[in-house]
């Protein structure tokens, strides 16, 4: 009977410190911590217009200065008083940022892009650029077009023949709905037979 009585008071004992350690093991009780996600500033609207490149409405980080918009905006046209310019001021959104000029200054004429934003592909001067017969050096001209895409557009029409929409741009390897938008009004699909200005 002792020996039932000692295994008893030891299995007992066993289990006493067996709730007291997992008692002591478990976490404490208390709310969960919830991680909020981080708030990213949403992106200024800006209206850009006058002795720019490309005026038109872009979308810029929210600590952008008058500098941060003429470059999105393609830079100075060649008109520009800069010296009339602050291009450290802070912008603010919805702001209409008018930089001045001399000069004739060209009415833009407004498309919307694929980013929902107006943009303005209307060339500052000179005709219209004809992606069919233009070369390697007037191609680089155009925004949002390097030499290597310069290339690329003329290695695809001599593969494929001429292009016979402005859209047909997009099969060419680095064209993408951006940049199409960009060239929209700068480029014609001219009768391939017309020389190049």
């Amino acid at each position: 009977m002792k020996r039932v009585l000692d295994i008893f008071a030891g299995v007992l004992v066993g289990l006493v410190a067996a709730a007291a350690i997992f008692l002591s093991a478990r976490a404490p009780a208390g709310q969960p911590i919830e991680l909020l996600p981080t708030v990213s500033p949403q992106p200024i609207v800006v209206y850009v217009l006058g002795a720019v490149q490309r005026p038109g409405v872009y979308a810029l980080p929210p600590d952008s200065r008058v500098l941060d918009a003429v470059q999105a905006a393609g830079g100075f046209s060649e008109f520009a008083a800069i010296p009339e310019v602050n291009v450290a001021k802070r912008l603010e959104d919805g702001q209409q940022l008018e930089i001045p000029g001399s000069g004739e200054l060209p009415t833009p004429a407004f498309v919307i892009g694929s980013g929902g934003l107006f943009l303005t592909p209307t060339p500052i001067s000179g005709d219209p650029v004809n992606i069919n017969t233009a070369d390697l050096t007037l191609l680089d001209t155009l925004p949002g077009i390097g030499p290597t895409t310069a290339q690329r557009i003329i290695d695809y029409r001599e593969a494929n023949g001429p292009f016979q929409i402005v859209d047909d741009l997009l099969k060419v390897p680095g064209i993408g709905p951006a940049t199409l938008d960009r060239l929209r009004l700068l480029v014609i699909v001219g009768d391939v037979s017309e020389p190049e200005p």
